[in-house]
């Protein structure tokens, strides 16, 4: 691949850095300040053949008309809702993702925060690194998450992964998605209302596109309610984030656990004082191991472009 121009978005993981610049002519957009990038790009634009985006940071449809050589979007994330997919098939650029390899740390986030929200593990060891335990005595009572009916909008690979866990916590699974599958053991709901009405915990794990956006509103959070917990695993925009402070702040909504916010790394400030919340910097697939998995897949996908070979895990 070593004649392969590869633009690399933002250093988002070393082993993966390291890999392209050795097996490829690496690109790194982050290194020119943001008000010359449109001419570096220009600059670069015959030899830069594939672009890295990932999570945080995508391809919208300037920098694709910006590279007329560009062949492939390989996104570092398994979420590809930050790629301009129209423009990509208009130009006929492939675009792979990383799925799979990162189902099993998301799904035990996902449940930790579901534990650690209800159980309130971060304000228990906080009470005891601040010396209360010693001069206050015993923490406040919490609630447990076994035997909880657990909603889960999208039992796709990562929900399914969330239903086998908490079935291990004697938990009832509900799910919700647009159409209803063959799962003897889970209940359906034919509208995300009526799965928050019937839960304890709600678990977003879809996918994020314009039927997903905002899918848990106001009416959800009041149908959860004051004793629901949300936990959002999939992507920010998932969820109305002003209706949900309002609902946290007015008790509405009894706690929520998040990983992923609409406007990262900005997350509502509104949010950080009130004990009924735990908050994580979008960690959801953040471990040593599965990070090597999606950089290995990824250039798997790299390596099978160059060789005119069938995608690993082609999206477009």
């Amino acid at each position: 691949m070593e004649s392969l121009g590869v633009l690399l978005v933002a250093p988002m993981n070393a082993y993966l850095e390291q890999e392209l610049d050795r097996r490829c002519r690496l690109f790194r957009l982050w290194e020119t300040p943001p008000d010359r990038r449109a001419d570096f790009l220009r600059a670069n634009a015959a030899s830069i053949r594939a672009v890295v985006p990932y999570a945080a940071l995508g391809v919208d449809a300037a920098m694709i008309d910006a590279l007329p050589a560009l062949e492939i979007v390989a996104s570092f994330s398994v979420g590809i809702d930050r790629v301009d997919l129209a423009r990509c098939r208009e130009r006929g650029i492939r675009v792979t993702n990383t799925p799979d390899v990162l189902t099993d740390d998301v799904a035990d986030l996902a449940v930790g925060l579901a534990i650690a929200t209800l159980r309130k593990i971060p304000q228990a060891d906080r009470y005891v690194r601040a010396g209360l335990w010693k001069n206050k005595g015993d923490f406040t009572l919490t609630t447990r998450f076994s035997g909880k009916r657990v909603g889960i909008i999208g039992l796709g690979r990562i929900g399914l992964a969330v239903a086998k866990r908490v079935e291990a916590f004697d938990c009832p699974v509900n799910y919700y998605q647009r159409t209803k599958q063959a799962y003897p053991n889970y209940t359906y709901y034919p509208s995300v209302v009526e799965l928050a009405a019937n839960s304890d915990v709600l678990v977003v794990a879809c996918p994020l596109n314009e039927h997903t956006r905002h899918i848990v509103n106001r009416e959800v959070m009041e149908a959860l309610g004051p004793k629901g917990v949300l936990i959002n695993i999939g992507r920010g925009p998932h969820v109305d984030e002003a209706a949900l402070v309002a609902a946290l702040v007015d008790g509405r909504l009894g706690g929520a656990g998040l990983d992923v916010f609409e406007d990262e790394p900005n997350a509502p400030e509104a949010l950080f004082a009130l004990d009924n919340v735990v908050l994580v910097p979008h960690v959801g697939s953040a471990t040593h191991e599965t990070r090597a998995a999606m950089a290995d897949l990824l250039l798997g996908n790299l390596e099978a472009h160059v060789a005119g070979k069938p995608l690993l895990t082609q999206v477009v």
